[in-house]
């Protein structure tokens, strides 16, 4: 059992706006990493960094993840910064990898000042410009398709992608 597809891309791409709205055109389930961190660690992600540490975060992370790789049969959204470890990268390699393509300035828009997000608590605006930078030949590394977010109503993506992935 894998998933239908994985959604990668950085903050403010869309992974689980689209992704929902795709797993509902294909009737098959959603889930997202973040919310599967949440729910194994009893607690939110941002208290997690507070009181744990990203390392522990990350650690929980690519448990998550490995877990939902081999035993969920849906969409499954990734946390933008899930593509940083490199089991995470090799495991995605023999999945439909869907990458969420966003530019900094709606990135910046639909994020906003980071609220929830621990990495963008400070300096939102240049923390998401390094982010961009650094994630994105990581994301485009593992997509089986690419999409351009930008400028685009989420209902519109989604009809696409759900075209890509016709099961």
């Amino acid at each position: 059992m894998a998933p239908v597809a994985v959604f990668v891309g950085a903050p403010g791409a869309g992974k689980t706006t689209i992704g929902s709205r795709v797993a509902s055109l294909l009737d098959v389930p959603f889930a997202d990493s973040d919310a599967l961190i949440e729910a194994q660690a009893g607690k939110p992600i941002p208290e997690i960094f507070f009181d744990d540490g990203e390392d522990a975060f990350r650690a929980l992370e690519v448990d998550a993840i490995a877990r939902a790789l081999s035993g969920f049969s849906g969409i499954l959204a990734l946390g933008g910064g899930a593509i940083l470890n490199d089991r995470t990268r090799s495991s995605l390699l023999d999945q439909t990898v869907v990458y969420l393509s966003v530019e900094l300035s709606d990135a910046v828009k639909r994020v906003g000042l980071g609220g929830g997000r621990p990495l963008l608590a400070i300096n939102p605006r240049a923390t998401l410009k390094y982010l961009l930078d650094q994630r994105r030949p990581l994301y485009a590394s593992v997509a089986t398709h690419t999409i351009t977010t930008d400028g685009r109503e989420p209902e519109e993506i989604a009809a696409e992608v759900a075209g890509l992935l016709k099961v």
